[in-house]
């Protein structure tokens, strides 16, 4: 199989990951009135994708593929991640990849971090899953950054296609614009340098704790 079908794969919404569980924080947002139209909604995923998936999803990835060892790594990302829903969402989206990953596209590194994972020693972080599938791959680093942050995006456009509520086309639209950012956290991600590391925007951080007290609500982070 080329590494472009295993890459569709591996990034289509249909992947049994669980992301149509997630708004990363963006629930907080509708609840406060914040989000609540096309527009505010891509206001918002703007700066998630300038924020929390460069600087930290992209960052991991990139640094796997320059071979930081992954347990560091996944170290890093368990520190760095402040908010428990959402650093539990990670890790529960990727122990389902390397499931998944497992089966269909087994290797060495997948089977080693796999490993580290059972015996408690990694957490089993999803960027991390899905770097380790992907570099075994032979999937260049610009096209996996490229493909993990559009289907983040894709993920999140669609559950606020849901939760707002937006129309498909709306949905379309904004997938559009979004993919503007994505481009441009490509180019950023590998000028960054390891302080850098979990460098989000407060607010971000501060709406996905709140997320976990907030009366009522659809998702899970």
């Amino acid at each position: 199989m080329s590494y472009q079908l295993a890459l569709q794969q591996l990034t289509d919404s249909a992947l049994p990951t669980g992301a149509f569980a997630h708004s990363f924080g963006f629930e907080t947002y509708i609840e406060r009135e914040l989000v609540f139209d096309e527009g505010s909604f891509g206001v918002w995923l703007s700066a998630f994708v300038s924020q929390s998936l460069s600087f930290s999803d992209g960052l991991a990835i990139r640094f796997l593929y320059e071979g930081v060892d992954v347990l560091e790594l996944d170290a890093l990302l368990s520190a760095s991640l402040l908010p428990r829903q959402v650093r539990e969402a990670i890790v529960k989206m990727g122990l389902r990849l390397l499931e998944i990953g497992g089966e269909i596209f087994p290797s060495p590194a997948l089977g080693l971090y796999r490993d580290l994972v059972a015996s408690g020693r990694a957490a089993g972080h999803q960027p991390l899953a899905f770097a380790v599938v992907a570099r075994s791959l032979g999937v260049p680093l610009q096209e996996a950054l490229t493909a993990y942050l559009f289907a983040a995006v894709t993920s999140l456009t669609q559950n606020a296609v849901r939760a707002i509520p937006l129309g498909q086309n709306a949905g379309q639209r904004l997938l559009r614009q979004a993919a503007d950012d994505v481009a441009a956290a490509v180019e950023r991600v590998p000028h960054l340098m390891l302080d850098d590391f979990g460098a989000v925007t407060p607010a971000l951080e501060i709406s996905q704790m709140r997320h976990e007290r907030q009366r009522a609500r659809m998702f899970m982070s």
